[in-house]
Formats: structure tokens, C-alpha cells, sequence
């Protein structure tokens, strides 16, 4: 069972701060100059929270879609940013991203002519099923990468990339490969969970205290 509720979950509370609030954290170091948070128009918990640890880093954009693909787009837009510039597109339920793993990012594909994005080798065996949720194949789990956030592509590109693909894509390397071109993976690490399921939330907590 998913994650449910009245607010949206990066609201919630995670060692007494919003989700949101965490996975802005991990994001707001050097080399990066600004986050915007992208929020559904009718968003009216952002303005209630204190991001003031921030200062004026973190800017908020009202222009949030029906899926993520939309959200990053109009994003995109809204920022106004130089086609070279680089960008790092977060997920707001990825609040426990470790610094290190960020700054190998960068390192990684700063001088990419793609990009690329955090991701975990598959360490399970890996199989595909067929339409009765039985095993149709065995993968070959050393070809296998799980994607993570942060993304990292140039602004120019990526906005290229998600305004050609023809259907909703379920993160921005996809949009990317749809293009013919290879980002590469760089290697992050398990504790950067994605909150999705209700024992998540103890996880992450556990590990933003140990902070």
C-alpha cells in the first residue's frame, strides 16, 4: 500500500520537518546556485512552512502538472534559464540523498556531452512477468540499473527532450534516451530511498537522524 493522506506527502513530517524541507537540504550545497520548487497551482502548504534556513536559494513555482513530466517542463519554463546551464531535477520524496552522492554527480557529468543521473545496480534477481503475474523471463540483472534522482542535464536539453516525447515519461533520462542519446549512470547509494510506502517513513527517518 502507497503513501496516502489529506496533504501532499512532501509535507510529511520527518524528524519535525516537512519531507520537502529534508530534500531541499540535501540539494541547497555548493556547486548548486538555486533550487525551485515546482507546486501544484492550488498549493497552499508551501507558504505556511518555514523555509527560511534557505534564504533566498529556494524559489517557488506554481506551475506543477498532472504528471512529472509536465511539472519539470513548466518548470523548466518558468525558471527562465540559459540553454547551458545545468540542472538537477529532485524528487521531493528523496529526502535522505547524501551530499557525497550528490557532488559525484556533478563531478561525473559536468563534462558530459549528455549528462546523467544517480542509480543503483540491481542487487536482486530480477524477474519480468507476464499479464497473470507469473514469471515470464529471468533478467540479466548486471545490465539492470534502478533510477534514482538527481538527473542532471543541460536546460536547453532536457527542455528539448521533454517537449519532443510523445507520451508522459516517468523521469527525465527517458526523455533523454528518446532522443538517441546515452546519459550516463553514475553509481549512488541505497540511502537515498524514496519515500513511497508507509514503512519508508521510518527508514528515512532513522536515517536523517543519524545525520
Amino acid at each position: 500500500m502507497r503513501l496516502g493522506g489529506e496533504r501532499p506527502k512532501q509535507y510529511l513530517r520527518l524528524v519535525g520537518r516537512p519531507m520537502l524541507w529534508h530534500s531541499l537540504r540535501a540539494v541547497c550545497v555548493p556547486p548548486v546556485e538555486a533550487a525551485y520548487v515546482v507546486l501544484a497551482p492550488d498549493d497552499k502548504a508551501f507558504a505556511s512552512e518555514d523555509w527560511s534556513a534557505f534564504g533566498n536559494r529556494v524559489s517557488a513555482l506554481y506551475c506543477g502538472g498532472a504528471t512529472r513530466h509536465e511539472s519539470v517542463r513548466n518548470g523548466l519554463a518558468a525558471a527562465q534559464l540559459q540553454r547551458d546551464d545545468w540542472v538537477l531535477v529532485h524528487d521531493a520524496a528523496r529526502p535522505c540523498l547524501p551530499e557525497e552522492d550528490l557532488q559525484l554527480l556533478v563531478r561525473e557529468c559536468r563534462d558530459d556531452m549528455v549528462g546523467g543521473l544517480l542509480a543503483l545496480p540491481a542487487a536482486d534477481t530480477v524477474k519480468r512477468a507476464d499479464g497473470d503475474q507469473r514469471v515470464a523471463a529471468t533478467e540479466d540483472r548486471s545490465r539492470i540499473w534502478l533510477a534514482q534522482t538527481p538527473q542532471m542535464f543541460r536546460a536547453g536539453l532536457l527542455g528539448e527532450a521533454l517537449a519532443r516525447a510523445a507520451g508522459p515519461v516517468t523521469d527525465e533520462a527517458a526523455a533523454i534516451e528518446a532522443m538517441g542519446l546515452k546519459p550516463r549512470l553514475v553509481a549512488g547509494s541505497r540511502r537515498n530511498i524514496k519515500v513511497t510506502f508507509p514503512e519508508d517513513v521510518a527508514i528515512a527517518e532513522a536515517i536523517l537522524a543519524a545525520r
